[in-house]
């Protein structure tokens, strides 16, 4: 009985272990970006209506960044884009211009094609940043 358990305890373990892998390896779930998306509505709720944003917002909101960033390292995923688009409404918002930028501008470097893509292009010209689309290669096209 106790090989049993000790083997059905290896078992739990290593499909844990696995399952954790896999998760990290395939990037942010539909879950977890489901949630991030909702936080970030929160946020801009807030904004648009005045009101000040507390130090968990304020938290949120830097989680949610890097939690991209780190992920986008690993593998980007086109379903990202909104996420980058509205942080960087936010901290166009609350005047942090180079977050704001740099969000806008991780959306036009990876993500060129999707229509946010435009979008983050415009917000970057009304900044008085010059925005240079990354062209596709003949490889790319085909």
């Amino acid at each position: 009985m106790k090989k049993f358990l000790t083997l059905l305890l290896i078992f739990i373990t290593g499909v844990s272990a696995f399952a954790a892998v896999k998760q990290k390896a395939g990037g942010i779930s539909d879950n977890e970006l489901a949630v991030m998306s909702i936080s970030i509505d929160e946020v801009t709720k807030k904004i648009y209506s005045g009101v000040f944003l507390s130090p968990t917002d304020t938290s949120a909101l830097i989680g949610i960044k890097l939690k991209l960033d780190d992920n986008m390292l690993q593998s980007p995923d086109v379903r990202y884009t909104p996420l980058y688009y509205k942080l960087g409404k936010i901290y166009q918002k609350r005047g942090k211009r180079q977050e704001a930028i740099e969000c806008y501008q991780t959306i036009i470097e990876n993500f060129p094609d999707t229509a946010l893509a435009p979008k983050a292009a415009y917000e970057l010209k009304n900044m008085g940043i010059n925005v240079v689309v990354p062209q596709k290669t003949i490889e790319e096209e085909e």
